[in-house]
């Protein structure tokens, strides 16, 4: 007689020699861990809440309200009136306006390059090993520290008048041209000269890079023959052409913006605020006199947005061209 064969149960729901219908269950996240989420980003966003109210009430709110106020006529008196594009009209039919403009393309053209080349070679010299290095650099770069501010544009006016240092040292070489400061044709000059003066903050950066250049290349260059001017041409600029494109950039923008030293050297409160027969009447100076003493905010608005407008297209025209001269490390352009 045959034993009986007997199986075991099968589970409910399981067929016969399978496996679970499911992999490992992972554990739901716990409800603490998600207050304390919760709590982490609350904290962040009380941190970041000053600067987020700053941005708000100090930036991004002024510019809506100048760009409303570009299209209206308003006095800070009265109440602003909407006149569409009439600001704009006028503006581009003010023949003094088209002079500020003017003067400021020739600051930003005469005045950048020249700042840079002399920032340029002053990092040249000092990234040379020499004693008393620490002592050239800060003494170089304290101009720009203090250079913006208004007691320097006080002193380089007074340097610049009739009489005083720079006009004794042209007589002294027999040049009767008298003070800059009260020649039209002059004071953009003196302002040119000022901010030249200040080309500590570019010449850091230019520092800087000049120090990523790899001692090989120039070792190399010496063993070929070549000279110090072909080295500089061939080696330096296209290692150092980030940085340059930076300061050409940052320069640019900087010079569109200038405002006190022309303020203050033109003459300022005391006297015409874009200096004599508007010869340093830059374009920030001449929106000034619009905006605060003929009062007309509703135009100042509008020139101000036309300046942005003119930084940002040279930006973008500054980063297109940046694609034929400038030099990355991986090979590109």
């Amino acid at each position: 007689m045959g034993s009986a064969v007997t199986h075991a149960p099968v589970r409910e729901g399981l067929a016969e020699g399978s496996g679970p219908r499911h992999g490992p269950v992972k554990p739901p996240r716990s409800a603490e861990l998600k207050r304390r989420g919760r709590r982490e980003n609350l904290a962040g966003y009380l941190f970041m809440s000053p600067w987020i109210a700053g941005f708000l009430l100090l930036t991004a709110g002024p510019m809506v309200a100048s760009l409303y106020f570009a299209f209206t006529d308003y006095n800070l008196f009265d109440a602003p009136k909407w006149i569409g594009l009439d600001n704009f009209s006028e503006m581009f039919g003010d023949p003094r306006w088209r002079h500020s403009v003017q003067v400021t393309l020739w600051y930003v053209v005469v005045g950048t390059p020249i700042k840079l080349i002399a920032a340029l070679g002053v990092a040249l010299l000092l990234a040379q090993k020499r004693r008393g290095q620490a002592f050239y650099r800060a003494a170089f770069y304290a101009p720009s520290l203090i250079g913006a501010s208004v007691s320097v544009a006080v002193v380089w006016k007074a340097i610049f008048s009739d009489d005083a240092a720079v006009d004794r040292t042209q007589q002294f070489f027999g040049i009767d041209a008298g003070g800059w400061t009260g020649d039209p044709d002059l004071i953009i000059y003196s302002l040119v000269a000022l901010t030249v003066w200040q080309f500590g903050a570019p010449m850091v950066i230019f520092l800087a890079g000049l120090k990523q250049v790899p001692r090989e290349l120039y070792e190399a260059a010496d063993v070929d023959g070549a000279s110090r001017l072909r080295q500089f041409w061939n080696i330096t600029l296209p290692m150092i052409s980030p940085v340059l494109f930076f300061n050409v950039l940052l320069e640019t923008i900087h010079s569109f913006q200038i405002f006190s030293s022309a303020y203050i050297v033109g003459g300022g409160a005391g006297g015409n605020a874009c200096g004599p027969a508007d010869g340093s009447m830059v374009y920030t100076c001449y929106l000034y006199v619009q905006g605060f003493e003929n009062s007309r905010m509703g135009l100042a608005s509008a020139m101000a947005w036309m300046l942005l407008v003119a930084v940002a297209l040279v930006t973008a025209v500054l980063f297109w061209s940046q694609k034929r001269w400038v030099h990355y490390e991986e090979g590109g352009r």
